[in-house]
């Protein structure tokens, strides 16, 4: 589906999803750190932010083509790597979750919620597109869930910035790390 708000969201999460598993990488980088709550809570801010900045863009973009009524364009392609995309996301997402609760890190957590949301996105793009399909006077679908998403992705990173502000200052002096 070209044009689509979806499409748009599900590209710019699997960006944001490097960016949140580089964020995590971070926090792991330094044999000190591993235990560092400090380090975790700034992991877990930036993902906060960035979240905000991605949803913001997403809600962008799905408001503009519900306003304009753009119409999408069924691409075969794109069915394609939806499914595969949507798939690895979602096995990932459960990888990340598991370890996350093993290491009992918030940032890994964090990270799992975004591929879980990029594999969701992969997904609505083939029920959006199925939809259009069968009945074009449902066009509204896609920006509909994109809209949806972006509120998701933003209120989950209001949240982790609400929890882990907080938790920086606290924390800010007890642990030096590199």
């Amino acid at each position: 589906m070209r044009h689509s708000a979806s499409a748009f969201g599900f590209a710019f999460d699997a960006t944001l999803d490097v960016l949140s598993s580089i964020i995590v990488l971070w926090r792991y980088s330094n044999a000190a750190a591993v235990h560092s709550a400090h380090r975790e809570y700034i992991a877990c801010v930036v993902l906060g932010v960035v979240f905000i900045l991605s949803s913001l863009c997403i809600l962008g973009k799905a408001i503009h083509d519900l306003a304009t009524k753009l119409l999408p364009e069924v691409d075969d392609f794109l069915f394609s790597v939806s499914i595969v995309s949507g798939l690895i996301c979602i096995i990932l997402a459960v990888l990340k979750f598991m370890l996350g609760r093993v290491l009992t890190s918030r940032a890994l957590i964090t990270d799992g919620f975004n591929s879980l949301v990029g594999g969701v996105m992969g997904f609505s793009i083939l029920v959006s597109a199925e939809v259009f399909r069968h009945d074009p006077t449902v066009w509204y679908l896609d920006g509909t869930i994109g809209v949806l998403i972006g509120l998701i992705i933003m209120g989950y990173g209001v949240k982790l910035l609400v929890d882990m502000v907080p938790r920086v200052r606290q924390t800010r002096h007890y642990e030096r790390f590199e």
